[in-house]
């Protein structure tokens, strides 16, 4: 399935290539880095908010999770706090992606560096039905770590 998603180039994105899927099967569109020339450096432990320099238009039922590349992880322990972070259907502005550094060197963000992946997602709304009891269950109430490691 295809959505079409409406997408504005903002200021600081000028020059660079819309994202693309990196491969037949890839579930998330890589974002780039829209800083300046200089980049940004992140000191180990250290985190900066990277604009993306695009804004979109989500239609109403879905959601865009902004999610860490895993060879930026691996490789330089560059991932995203917050994640997966969410995109409303209704947010209009910039999206910014919360880079931390957890690797010991420092590393340069770039420009047009693929930093982070949009993965479009359809959004189910809850609504709530309170009840005195809930049904039994296998698990029951067992939590973290009640199964095993």
């Amino acid at each position: 399935m295809d959505l079409v998603l409406r997408v504005q180039k903002l200021a600081n994105y000028h020059g660079l290539e819309l994202p693309s899927y990196q491969s037949e099967h890839s579930s998330g569109l890589d974002l780039l880095a829209a800083v300046d020339k200089q980049g940004v450096l992140i000191e180990p432990g250290k985190r900066a908010l990277i604009p993306s320099g695009l804004a979109i238009e989500l239609p109403e039922g879905f959601e865009a999770q902004i999610r860490p590349r895993s060879g930026l992880a691996l490789k330089y322990g560059i991932t995203l706090l917050n994640t997966p972070g969410t995109i409303d259907a209704d947010y209009r502005g910039e999206i910014g992606l919360i880079v931390i550094n957890l690797g010991d060197q420092p590393f340069l963000v770039e420009r047009g560096m693929r930093i982070a992946q949009l993965v479009a997602a359809s959004v189910i709304r809850v609504s709530w039905e309170e009840a005195d009891q809930l049904s039994v269950s296998g698990r029951g109430s067992g939590g973290f770590g009640h199964s095993g490691f």
